[in-house]
């Protein structure tokens, strides 16, 4: 599944996970840190909407 920010359009996809910034491929949206923020506009997960 792929997770888009709502703000920017930066997309999180699933199986490709975000090696960038530590997390591995295959992890669920669910698994992603709760302070996790998007790379290029830097609001949290909560910003975030499944595509």
């Amino acid at each position: 599944m792929t997770y888009v920010c709502e703000v920017c359009g930066w997309e999180y996809d699933e199986e490709q996970g975000y090696p960038e910034g530590g997390i591995a491929p295959g992890t669920k949206w669910e698994d992603v840190p709760e302070d996790f923020v998007c790379p290029l506009c830097a609001v949290g997960k909560d910003q975030f909407s499944a595509k």
